[in-house]
């Protein structure tokens, strides 16, 4: 009896597979016996092949390739490898997507021809998403620390924070939005399965005029229905911060009711949930006083410094172009209530072509002659400039004028992002926090779905380096620009920042892997795959900023002239 009770009690052998098993790690390749492998493993790694360079050892894993030199080394992730070339017979350069160029030199042609073909063929995009090393890296790294065991750190990095601060009903609640108003603000939920826009958020802030089958019609007048959305708001004036896609119009210069409601909609919401120092009730009496002595006229009485500030961040000529394939820009004449400004911002084929400029710049020589003419032909602080100048234009309008701001570029997850979590940035000392710059990442660039996949070239069977470009890493750019100037702001330092967009690139994690929410869900990357904010978070003494001082600085408007 003790016997049959104690067999059925044992668990089946599909128990006994461990994660890991679904990751097996390949054997060594070495070109001579008595090499060892030049650095510790991670979990889940290891190196494939081994071999010898002109004064030092290279090694390739499934993770990384490192060069270890004589008194120095190179650690580079897979992942950040954009391209590999061999160059003056001997030598294998390294292009790297964070700009930096690795260069090392083998002893022979033939070894360094076998070097380029191993390196290439491991940085080539995978077929499946499983083969990204975050995969295999979380897997050993639960199995070799089960629960209850000794905590390693490369366990602690797998572990899955139950604290984690992003959350969208503790943004909203933090930015005090009145949702018991029927003339101010509500919560929707009609993209809570993602059936209206698979690129977008479950969870949105939209006046509560508006309804839900209003905004279905909104959505579809949006490219890739990507309706307006608030994201931030002023708790100071009231005033908000939103974005979308570009409208619609075509050729035929079609218009949307819906859509032009939804943006009549926001002013008004905003001046019923005003902020603290604002006479809120004198507003509220203006306003409905003008309302009903001009009927709809009333949506044009508010006012030239009260108008929505619509900011377009690409050239007129650009957006009315965008008229032939179906997009366009917003008719004054259909939205009286907003100011439109259109801010000539570079797309990202342009970024593209001045980054590889700039990464073939610093890599050059240091005797190189009219470097600095270099520097400014590539044009990345120009753009970089640009990208400021039109985040200063938000944070003035919202800060000194009180005037909420919608911002949108073509599709809405490339310049828009930018713009819209440099303002919030700049306007909102919570985001400068290390607790806070995570939600705002989170919110802005993964929720809203930038395409890190495609943008970073980490996705599956990705060969159209056309659909590549730094967006994300000419962000952080920016953000450094902001802590070079206020150095005391930051709750981070530059290493935080310089981590970040390694592992924005080195898929040691799952954070920025694939395009959109719904697919990380579908991929369960947050119970298959280590987070980046388990690395870069406040127990990490060395990503603080010993400088920090929160009371100083509210707002922070840099200084733009490159000249400086």
């Amino acid at each position: 009896m003790h016997d049959k009770m104690a067999y059925a009690e044992e668990p089946s052998s599909l128990d006994y597979i461990q994660r890991s098993e679904l990751y097996p790690k390949k054997s060594l390749v070495t070109e001579d016996a008595t090499l060892h492998v030049p650095f510790p493993l991670l979990c889940g790694e290891a190196v494939e092949f081994l071999g010898h360079i002109d004064e030092g050892v290279i090694a390739l894993s499934n993770f990384r390739l490192l060069i270890r030199f004589n008194e120095s080394f190179i650690n580079i992730p897979l992942g950040l490898v954009e391209s590999v070339e061999c160059r003056d017979i001997f030598y294998l350069y390294v292009y790297c997507k964070d700009a930096t160029v690795a260069r090392c030199a083998f002893n022979n042609n033939d070894s360094c021809q076998v070097w380029f073909r191993r390196v290439s063929d491991r940085v080539a995009p995978p077929s499946e998403l499983k083969s990204y090393f975050a995969f295999a890296f979380h897997a050993w790294c639960v199995d070799r620390c089960p629960a209850g065991s000794e905590l390693e750190p490369c366990y602690q990095l797998c572990q899955q924070d139950e604290n984690f601060p992003f959350s969208f009903g503790k943004e909203v609640e933090r930015m005090k939005f009145n949702l018991k108003s029927k003339t101010a603000w509500r919560i929707t939920y009609l993209n809570e399965s993602f059936g209206v826009c698979q690129s977008y958020p479950k969870y949105h802030i939209v006046p509560s005029d508006i309804t839900d089958d209003q905004l279905k019609k909104v959505a579809s007048f949006r490219a890739l229905a990507r309706f307006p959305s608030v994201v931030w708001r002023d708790q100071r004036n009231g005033a908000v911060l939103v974005r979308c896609s570009q409208p619609e119009v075509g050729w035929l210069g079609w218009r949307n009711p819906e859509d032009e409601a939804l943006l009549r909609a926001i002013p008004l919401a905003c001046a019923n949930n005003p902020g603290t120092y604002q006479h809120s009730q004198a507003i509220l009496d203006d306003l409905s006083e003008k309302g009903s002595r001009n009927g709809e006229a009333g949506d044009e009485s508010l006012g030239e410094d009260k108008r929505m500030l619509v900011i377009d961040c690409r050239s007129y000529s650009a957006a009315f172009a965008n008229r032939a394939k179906g997009g366009g820009l917003e008719c004054p004449e259909y939205y009286p209530n907003c100011e439109i400004q259109f801010m000539n911002l570079a797309n990202i084929h342009s970024i593209r072509k001045s980054f590889i400029a700039l990464r073939t710049l610093c890599s050059s020589g240091p005797d190189q002659v009219n470097w600095l003419s270099g520097l400014e032909n590539s044009k990345w602080l120009l753009h970089t400039a640009s990208l400021m100048k039109t985040a200063n234009l938000a944070v003035s309008s919202i800060d000194k004028e009180g005037r909420p701001v919608l911002v949108h570029c073509s599709d809405g997850w490339d310049r828009t992002p930018q713009i819209i979590s440099l303002a919030a940035l700049q306007l909102d000392p919570y985001y400068r926090t290390i607790e806070g710059f995570l939600v705002l990442i989170e919110r802005e660039w993964l929720d809203f779905g930038h395409k890190f996949a495609d943008r970073c070239g980490n996705g599956i069977n990705i060969d159209d380096t056309n659909e590549r470009c730094p967006v994300f890493l000419q962000w952080i750019d920016c953000v450094f620009q902001l802590y070079s100037q206020f150095p005391t702001a930051f709750q981070f330092n530059e290493a935080y920042l310089v981590k970040l967009v390694q592992h924005t690139y080195s898929c040691l994690f799952g954070t920025f892997l694939c395009n959109t929410t719904q697919e990380r869900q579908k991929e369960e990357l947050d119970k298959r795959t280590a987070s980046v904010w388990s690395l870069l978070n406040l127990r990490n003494k060395r990503f603080l900023n010993l400088l920090y001082c929160p009371t100083i600085e509210q707002q922070v408007k840099p200084y733009l002239s490159v000249y400086r």
